[in-house]
Parts: structure tokens; sequence; C-alpha cells
């Protein structure tokens, strides 16, 4: 059905350029413009730069995306942003289905696992294309990796992160544990959790001691394969194909393990986490790490209380996780909105624009070499987390796929299944997602 919607989309596509091109075009280049491939020099004709954009409706991004806008308009008065907005899980498909009917976006922000869907759909342009060398030459090369299918650039990211591990100093302390001192390896966190174990807030909440997002929403499964790769296990190689091994059957004994403790929520959302968290009902957990704002939007004194670490070695691992962004996803609607589309992105991603936001609105390490200065206070600790993620391979069902592993945990969790049988029924419906 996506092949065939890419088919669609491509002809739409061809269409609307061909009636952009008809007839004599007042417009003239703007003189000393940057240019790229499909971006043409500038332009000084009226263009509405079409945005998909599901944080416009997320209170504690609002007033940045309006900023946004705002400072854009100002610097290029001919051009004018408007939003496309949905929900967080319903955006892509929003996206698509606009584009099904001719109605293209021009940009959209995007998470680093959406990436997959919008290239099968024929959306996504290659950022080699849309945008200039130097600008996308100062990435991080290992960032901008993880955003390529078949070796070309399909996300340019804002921002990344890793797992990062977020605890609560004050628990720590209530609990005898330095607060200056968090776990490292998942055996230090168990104990560390049973000291946790049995606490309750000051109205009898009790305390939960890790957490971990199981809930079936496709980030959920970015997180068990940050687990997994925490044990030095694998999930997918690099072709695509199913990849695990004892390192991947660690991982999700550790899950049972958890939630057989009853140290870990069951069946959670990363949402869900956010707020036992900011009500001091959770000592420690995985998070993006900009996953802070939503714990700060429920309790604005949560900084006064949040530390963050690297991500837990177990078993033979050291550690690493999956890395994870928001990036913009970009599509070429022809030379004008593909100039509007650039100026947009290379003004966004610079120190002047997002270095107040990662440091003060949602915590995040900076992927380019220009915004180096831009890490938070708060991330320092787990400033290397990024720099050991592993990419994972951007199979077009990567959502399905991590929607699987979301099964697996609640198998291993909710129902109580022993480990390896769970993995011998994941390993079935996994195998046939993959062969689409």
């Amino acid at each position: 059905m996506k092949r065939v919607l890419a088919l669609v989309l491509a002809l739409c596509l061809a269409l609307s350029l061909a009636a952009c091109g008809g007839g004599n075009s007042t417009s003239q280049p703007a003189a000393g413009g940057s240019g790229s491939q499909g971006g043409g020099e500038g332009y000084t004709e009226d263009i509405t730069l079409k945005v998909a954009n599901y944080a416009i409706l997320e209170s504690g991004y609002t007033e940045f995306w309006e900023g946004v806008k705002a400072g854009f308009e100002e610097k290029y008065p001919n051009i004018t942003i408007e939003w496309v907005t949905a929900p967080y899980g319903e955006i892509t498909n929003q996206v698509i289905n606009m584009a099904g009917g001719g109605d293209m976006v021009d940009v959209i922000f995007s998470e680093l696992i959406w990436i997959p869907t919008f290239v099968e759909a024929g959306l996504a342009a290659p950022a080699e294309e849309m945008l200039d060398e130097d600008f996308l030459a100062d990435f991080y090369p290992n960032v901008l990796e993880a955003h390529q299918v078949d070796g070309l650039t399909y996300g340019v990211p804002l921002y990344a992160s890793s797992c990062v591990l977020y605890y609560n100093k004050d628990i720590f302390e209530a609990a005898g544990l330095d607060p200056n001192a968090p776990p490292t390896t998942y055996e230090e966190m168990l104990a560390m959790a049973e000291q946790i174990d049995g606490m309750t807030t000051a109205d009898g909440n009790k305390i939960y001691s890790f957490g971990v997002p199981t809930a079936s929403v496709a980030v959920s499964g970015s997180f068990l394969n940050s687990v997994v790769y925490n044990f030095g296990g694998s999930v997918l190689a690099e072709d695509g194909t199913l990849a695990i091994d004892d390192g991947f059957t660690e991982a999700f004994e550790m899950i049972k393990l958890l939630d057989d403790k009853e140290y870990m929520p069951q069946n959670a959302k990363a949402k869900d986490l956010r707020n036992l968290f900011a009500l001091g009902q959770l000592a420690m957990y995985y998070d993006q790490s900009w996953g802070f704002n939503g714990v700060s939007s429920i309790n604005p004194d949560a900084s006064s209380f949040t530390a963050s670490a690297m991500p837990l070695k177990g078993g033979d691992g050291n550690g690493a996780g999956t890395l994870q962004s928001h990036c913009f996803v970009m599509v070429n609607n022809g030379d004008a909105q593909a100039w509007a589309a650039k100026e947009f992105v290379q003004y966004v991603i610079t120190p002047e624009v997002l270095n107040d936001y990662m440091n003060n609105i949602t915590p995040a390490y900076p992927v380019k070499n220009d915004m180096a200065d831009c890490l938070p206070a708060m991330l320092e600790a787990s400033a290397d987390a990024t720099t050991q993620a592993i990419p994972v391979p951007l199979v077009p069902a990567l959502n399905d796929f991590n929607l699987e592993l979301c099964t697996l945990a609640q198998a291993v969790t909710v129902s109580d299944k022993d480990v390896n049988t769970a993995i011998a029924d994941f390993e079935t419906a996994a195998n046939a997602i993959l062969a689409g």
C-alpha cells in the first residue's frame, strides 16, 4: 500500500511542478543567496512554507516554536510559516494522508524512528540534495549516520539523545544512598533498588525504584533496544534482518526480574514514568533527555532533585544505547519551496536559536561542531551517552518492529511468560514483520 502511495505522491508532485512551471513567473531570485540543488538562489515571491509539527500542541514547547516562526518570518518577510498540526501519535498519518490527496508539507518535525515511514511513502528528500554542503559537513558523523537510509541522510537532527538515566537525588538521600553516586551497572542499580523498595511518598504512594517504558508505542521499542545494547546484545543486523543473541536474552531477563521484584511499573509509557518521577514516585528511569520537559511541566521544581547519568552496563556490554533525535525531514516541492525549506532548517539548527531551548526547555545533546557549547549542565554527567550510541538500521517496518519489542516486554511482565518462550514467539512475529 505504501509503495502505491509513493507512486501517487510522485505523480502529484510532477503535476504540481508542471503547473508551477506553466506561464511566466514574475518572481526574481534574490541576489547573494547561498543556493543548493533543488533550492534555487533565493526568492522574493511570497512563499507559504508548510511545517508539520506536533510539538505546537504541547504546552511545554508552544512558546518556543511560535518564537521560531516570528524570528524566521522577520528575517524572511516573504516567507510565511503555516503549521500543520496533529497530536504526537497521529502526525505521521496526517502528513501521509494529506500527501495522498496532493497537499504536501515542506518540512516535518520528526522523531528519528519515523524516518523509514516517510522514506517508504516517497516523501523524504535526501538532505544532501536540499541543504548547503558546509552546513551538513558540520554535523557529527555518527549522528548523521543514524539518520541515513542506503547512505543518504533523510533526517536532519536538531539535537540528539541516547537512553539517559534520570534519578531523584532526594529519594537517594532518603534511602541512605549517595545522591552524587548513581549506579553504573545493572548490578549496582539492583542493590540500590532494594534499598529504595518499600519507600512511600509523604501521602503514602509507592515509590518505584526503576522504570523502563514498555507500553505499546514505537518509541518504547527504542528504549527496549537500548537495554539490549546496554548488555552488549544485538537486535537487527545491518541488513535489517533479525540478529538476537545472548545479550538480547539477558536484557529481557532483567526486564522480567525488575517486574518480578515489583521495582518497575508495568506497561508504562515514557509520559507515565515522567509523571511518576515528577511526583516523587519513581527513583530512577530511562528517558530521552528532552523527556525532562514533561517532568518540569508537571513539577516546576523538578530541576532541584533531578540528575542524569550514563546508561547502565549489563553483562558483557559497555552501556551503549540507541541514538534518538528530533529531526527535520524535508520534502522537495520544487525550487522555491525547497529554498524556503532549506533556509528554515538552517535557521533553526543554530546555537542562536537552540542554545536557550536545549538548556532551559528541553535538555538535549548537541549534534554539530558549532553547537558543542550548547550542552546543558544537567547532562554533563552523561555527556558521552550519544558518542557511544549505536545507530539502529532504519528498516521500513521499524515502527511495527518496535511495537513487537513492546509485546515481548509485556509478555515477560504483564503475562509473566518464561523469557525463552516469549523470545521464541517474538522471533516468529518479528521475522514476519521484517519480511514485509
